[in-house]
């Protein structure tokens, strides 16, 4: 849709993607609730009544795409997409928005389990029709969090911005994004994915929606915190080198440290002050160690991920879509 479609009132075919793994469970009441909100936007004219959703099944070991069929049979607002195989919750999402980029004026992407409110999404229409082409929900607050889940995902975030990755404080991937935000992500190329990065590089106007968090409308999360963590150490070493950067300097500083301890040891020697130091070599010896092993996890990390690339492998294979 351009710009002057939009000022000119035209309703916006809207498309409403979401990653399914093991979601049999919270499907009918997230289908049911987002139908009701699409129904509201039509009556009001924000969009038309061929918008839809779009459920992208991750080869869930569940029922999940017999409960997508079972939906798209007596709703026709649902289609359903199924990966040959379980590939991770960012490729489920993207291949659901590469599906429907060419047949949407905008996609909202969101969790199957409706923690993110579904209510924001009006205003996110809104947003995109006053011109912005994508557009964040960012929850309000976290006081509903636990203090170890609050602290957690504030260093989360901290840490990432300290490692020079570029992302939306507090935003998930609960986000608008036009058509022409969705075919410039498809030019985006790279296996290792971690869209809450790469959105962003994409510029154009954006603009955000704040939310409150609800609780799971049914089902178990899928984003434990071993997840979490292996999610953050992807999209670190996805889009910055610091890491690597940061080993050379704590090298540094231990070639200066290890420079005043020689000159420390050689003047005791000049003294005639010198001891057997089992304790300090020991220390010294795990200390140096540890720092090496560590230095290698994270060079390796990279060396693993550029191993992927190279590959040029497809992201993600569709078993079968419903229309």
């Amino acid at each position: 849709m351009s710009s002057t479609d939009i000022t000119s009132g035209k309703s916006t075919r809207l498309a409403i993607v979401i990653p399914c793994y093991n979601e049999e469970e919270a499907l009918p009441l997230t289908v049911a609730r987002l139908t009701d909100i699409i129904g509201s936007m039509v009556g009001d004219g924000l969009v038309s009544s061929d918008s839809y959703i779009m459920c992208c099944d991750d080869g869930s070991r569940d029922a999940t795409w017999r409960t997508i069929r079972n939906l798209h049979a007596s709703n026709p607002m649902v289609r359903g997409l199924s990966l040959a195989h379980n590939r991770g919750h960012q490729y489920a999402l993207l291949a659901g928005l590469m599906t429907v980029r060419n047949e949407c004026d905008a996609a909202i992407s969101i969790d199957a389990d409706l923690q993110d409110d579904p209510r924001a999404m009006i205003e996110m229409v809104k947003r995109f029709r006053e011109g912005a082409e994508i557009v964040y929900g960012v929850r309000r607050s976290r006081q509903s969090d636990t203090w170890f889940k609050r602290t957690t995902a504030r260093g989360f975030y901290r840490f990432q911005h300290s490692m020079g990755l570029d992302t939306v404080y507090d935003h998930a991937d609960y986000r608008l994004m036009s058509a022409r935000a969705l075919e410039l992500l498809s030019s985006y190329g790279e296996s290792n994915l971690f869209l809450r990065g790469i959105v962003p590089q994409i510029g154009l106007t954006t603009a955000v929606v704040e939310y409150d968090r609800n609780e799971r409308v049914a089902g178990e999360s899928k984003y434990p915190l071993k997840k979490m963590l292996s999610f953050s150490v992807d999209g670190i070493t996805s889009f910055s080198s610091r890491p690597i950067r940061m080993i050379f300097y704590v090298g540094l500083g231990l070639l200066i440290a290890d420079i005043a301890t020689a000159i420390y040891v050689l003047l005791s020697w000049i003294h005639h002050d010198v001891e057997p130091g089992w304790t300090s070599l020991m220390l010294s010896v795990w200390f140096l160690g540890s720092l090496i092993l560590m230095a290698l996890g994270i060079v390796g990390e990279y060396i693993g991920k550029i191993f992927i690339e190279v590959k040029h492998r497809p992201r993600y294979a569709i078993k079968e879509i419903i229309k």
